[in-house]
C-alpha cells in the first residue's frame, strides 16, 4: 500500500481542526495555536481562573443590587424575578408596569445573542482577546449608565441588563467547571450536587468543584451587599464601582494562560 506523507499530514490537520472547533463550541473559548499543546497539555485560561471570576461575581452582584435599589426596583440579571413581576403586573392589567420588567428581559436576550456572535467572529483575534473586548464594551456601557438621571431609569436598567447578559455568555467556566458569574441558582445547584457526590465518593476534585461554586456565590453576595448599601447611600453614579471590578478582570486577562499544576 502506497503511503503519502503529505496526504496523511493534511488528514491530521483536518482532524485537528474538527476537534478544535468542537472543543471551542463546547467550552466557548478560543483554541490554542499549537496542536500538541492543545491535545496533550491541559491549560487553564485566565478567563477561567478563580481570581478573575471572583471580580466578575462581585460585579454581577453589584449590578443587580444597583438597578433594584437605584433604578426602580427592577433586576438587571435576575431575570426569573423580572418574569414573575412582569406576569403579575400583566395579569392585573397594569401593562405599563409590566413592560418595565419585559424590556430588561428582552435586552438580556439580545445581549446573549450579540456576545455569541462576537465570539464566533473574533475568537481568533490576535491583538485583543474577544473576551477582553466584551469587557471593555461592558465597562463603557456601565460608565454611561452612571451619568443617566433618575427619569431615565428604564433605559439605564435595559443597558445594564444587556451588559450583564454579555458577561454571563462570555465567561462560562471557572476552574474548568461551567458556571454563571451574574446569578446564583445554577451555581447553587451545581455546588450542592458536587458536594453530595464528594460525601459519597470522597474524590478531591469533587470537593474542589463544590468550593469553586460556593466561592462564586459568596463573592456574588458580597458584591450585592456592597452594591445595595452604596446605591442607597450614594445614588446613581455608584455603578462606576462595578466598572472598577471589571477593569481588574480585564487587566488580569493579559496573563493568557495558567498551567495546571
Amino acid at each position: 500500500m502506497y503511503f503519502h506523507p503529505f496526504h496523511t499530514l493534511q488528514k491530521s490537520k483536518s482532524v485537528y481542526n474538527v476537534v478544535r472547533e468542537a472543543r471551542e463550541e463546547r467550552d466557548g473559548m478560543a483554541g490554542l495555536e499549537n496542536p500538541v499543546e492543545e491535545l496533550i497539555v491541559e491549560n487553564k485560561q485566565m478567563s477561567e481562573a478563580f481570581c478573575n471570576s471572583l471580580f466578575l461575581a462581585l460585579s454581577g452582584g453589584f449590578q443587580d443590587a444597583y438597578t433594584y435599589n437605584s433604578r426602580g426596583k427592577v433586576f438587571s440579571n435576575a431575570q426569573t424575578g423580572n418574569v414573575v413581576l412582569m406576569s403579575q403586573h400583566f395579569m392585573e392589567g397594569r401593562w405599563q408596569e409590566g413592560i418595565r420588567y419585559l424590556l430588561p428581559l428582552l435586552a438580556f436576550a439580545v445581549g446573549v445573542f450579540i456576545a455569541e456572535r462576537i465570539q464566533y467572529r473574533h475568537r481568533y483575534a490576535k491583538r485583543l482577546h474577544w473576551r477582553q473586548g466584551i469587557l471593555l464594551a461592558e465597562i463603557a456601557i456601565l460608565f454611561i449608565v452612571g451619568f443617566m438621571p433618575e427619569k431615565w431609569n428604564l433605559p439605564a436598567t435595559i443597558m445594564v441588563s444587556f451588559a450583564c447578559a454579555m458577561q454571563v455568555q462570555t465567561f462560562r467556566k471557572v476552574g474548568g467547571y461551567s458556571y454563571a458569574s451574574t446569578m446564583c441558582i445554577g451555581n447553587l445547584r451545581s455546588g450542592t450536587a458536587a458536594l453530595s457526590v464528594w460525601c459519597r465518593e470522597k474524590k478531591p476534585e469533587q470537593l474542589e468543584q463544590a468550593l469553586y461554586y460556593f466561592g462564586i456565590i459568596f463573592f456574588f453576595a458580597i458584591g450585592a451587599g456592597i452594591g445595595g448599601i452604596l446605591s442607597i447611600r450614594f445614588g446613581l453614579h455608584i455603578i462606576w464601582v462595578s466598572c472598577v471590578f471589571l477593569l481588574i478582570s480585564f487587566s488580569l486577562m493579559f496573563v493568557e494562560t495558567l498551567k495546571k499544576k
